[in-house]
């Protein structure tokens, strides 16, 4: 099954760090936070990506390149200039990088990548992390036989949530999920009809396309109650560092 990580945005709202390198390369415990969606992805044995670029888009391509040859025996002909690539630790993936355009929007890079998806296939975006249960999404999506399924996710609460007794402080707790309000955490799986609710490269997926599939009772929710985190700003990329570094971070699924 073909899995679409959108990977072309300016970033804009994390401008410390995509001035020189596209938002999914910004490094969450030295790995992009791109290596720990596919990485997620990989656990459950969806393995084959397209990456739908646009923004320094050459940045991950030679990442993609240099990844594949570092974790691999090598011999190089330093005579003939020729590298050999041997066994190594090299994950199993096949990875499509497709030049989706500069200045398209989220749904007309889905749009551009229509001769790759004729079949079931997942989406989501290339700043966000989650434990979600692929698999379990997967088949909640095979059971309800919609053309669409969108992850909702209650994101993390910016500040702390006090509960009250009168003046007295019942309870205290920093940044929790938030007790209620679903919103689009991506991680969708999609039939290849959706394709036909994108009118072109300005469309963004997240508005006309997802509307007019709620409309015609096409679009399904999988509730996911626990971790989930995007990257917007340089306070959640901090969030994310933090809990990478704590030695148990609540996305890594993978050993």
């Amino acid at each position: 099954m073909k899995v679409v990580i959108l990977a072309g945005g300016l970033g804009t709202r994390l401008a410390e760090e995509t001035e020189l390198k596209p938002k999914p390369m910004v490094e969450i415990g030295g790995q992009p936070i791109l290596w720990h969606i596919m990485m997620h992805y990989a656990h459950y044995n969806f393995k084959n990506f397209i990456l739908a670029l646009g923004y320094k888009g050459t940045v991950i391509k030679k990442y993609m390149v240099d990844y594949s040859a570092l974790n691999s025996d090598l011999t190089v002909n330093m005579g003939t200039g020729q590298t050999t690539m041997h066994d190594g630790y090299r994950p199993d993936w096949v990875v499509d990088l497709v030049d989706t355009g500069l200045g398209t929007m989220t749904g007309g890079r889905v749009k551009r990548l229509a001769k790759h998806l004729n079949e079931t296939f997942m989406l989501t975006y290339g700043d966000g992390v989650s434990n979600i249960d692929l698999c379990e999404l997967l088949r909640f999506h095979r059971s309800h036989g919609k053309l669409a399924t969108l992850t909702a996710v209650r994101p993390v609460a910016r500040f702390g949530q006090l509960m009250l007794d009168g003046d007295v402080v019942a309870d205290f707790t920093e940044k929790p999920q938030t007790m209620e309000g679903w919103i689009n955490g991506g991680f969708f799986v999609l039939e290849p009809e959706v394709l036909d609710y994108i009118d072109g490269d300005m469309t963004f997926w997240e508005r006309d396309p997802l509307e007019r599939l709620a409309d015609d009772g096409q679009l399904m929710a999988y509730r996911h109650n626990q971790f989930w985190q995007c990257m917007d700003t340089l306070r959640d990329k901090l969030t994310l560092e933090k809990l990478w570094d704590s030695g148990d971070p609540p996305w890594k699924v993978w050993e």
